[in-house]
């Protein structure tokens, strides 16, 4: 496991506790570094929406845990907040949720000339997606996809 994976490991563990009882879902954890700075990053959300004082509540929380344990030897920034409505689909959980909705995909390299499409979300396992778009089903392999998202309509 790496340093970064262990931290976020760690923290969706202290995390776990502060959201169950708050009838919140962890959509994810991430610790990443941005230019010069590091990022711990925890992504909640409940039925109806996360608030601001939802994500408050929560900060306050798992900041004196993350304090009490001092597992992270960089210094970080630590935030949390909603995945947003144009959420990243990561875990199996998100494809069930997500399952027949429309999704944004990106991917590594272009296949029949297209890095990027949307469609609706029509099947996956463990191997591959498959998305259903007005050219047809394209299924695509797990491996080529630098991003999948809940497409945004205004």
């Amino acid at each position: 496991m790496t340093k970064k994976e262990d931290y976020e490991s760690r923290t969706e563990a202290l995390l776990k506790p502060i959201t169950d009882e708050l009838g919140f879902e962890i959509v994810d954890v991430e610790f990443v570094k941005e230019g010069n700075d590091y990022y711990l990053r925890s992504y909640i959300d409940k039925e109806g929406g996360i608030t601001i004082d939802d994500c408050e509540t929560v900060s306050r929380r798992l900041d004196q845990l993350l304090d009490e344990q001092d597992f992270i030897s960089e210094a970080y920034i630590m935030e949390v907040s909603s995945p947003g409505l144009g959420r990243t689909l990561k875990k199996e959980k998100d494809f069930i949720r997500e399952n027949g909705k429309e999704v944004d995909v990106k991917l590594f390299k272009a296949m029949d000339k297209v890095k990027e499409f949307s469609g609706i979300l029509k099947g996956f396992d463990a191997d591959t997606f498959t998305i259903a778009t007005e050219k047809g089903d394209i299924t695509v392999e797990r491996a080529n996809v630098a991003k999948i998202s809940l497409s945004i309509d205004f």
